[in-house]
């Protein structure tokens, strides 16, 4: 069964960057869309970027011109580039991918990742 695998979170100082990985554990032939979402403190799971497979990106507001989602399909792997991070994007990021089909043709409606988590604070 494939996983998607998050790294590349910990504790950042505001204004400070990361960058997450996603890493797919099988051999993807397509997709439809990757996406990162998180789920901070007393907050509800929000999405804060996706990638279609043409190359479509979206983002959250609050992340528009901080956060670059890109992807790697030789590599299997989708990234979130954060930059001046703040207190208010603490949070567990999880991967997710819509519509994964894997090389021997097992697809999936929907993937998610386990998360790494994210701590914005000086």
């Amino acid at each position: 069964q494939v996983r998607l695998v998050e790294s590349g979170g910990g504790l950042v100082q505001p204004g400070r960057s990361l960058r997450l990985s996603c890493t797919a554990s099988g051999r993807i032939s397509s997709w439809n869309a990757l996406g990162w979402y998180r789920h901070g403190p007393g907050k509800s799971r929000e999405q804060v970027a996706g990638i279609t497979s043409g190359g479509s990106t979206v983002y959250q507001d609050s992340v528009k011109g901080r956060f670059t989602i890109s992807r790697d399909n030789d590599k299997n792997t989708v990234y979130l580039q954060m930059d001046n991070l703040n207190p208010e994007d603490t949070a567990v990021y999880y991967c997710h991918g819509v519509r994964v089909v894997l090389e021997d043709g097992t697809t999936y409606s929907e993937l998610w990742g386990l998360g790494t988590l994210v701590t914005v604070s000086s």
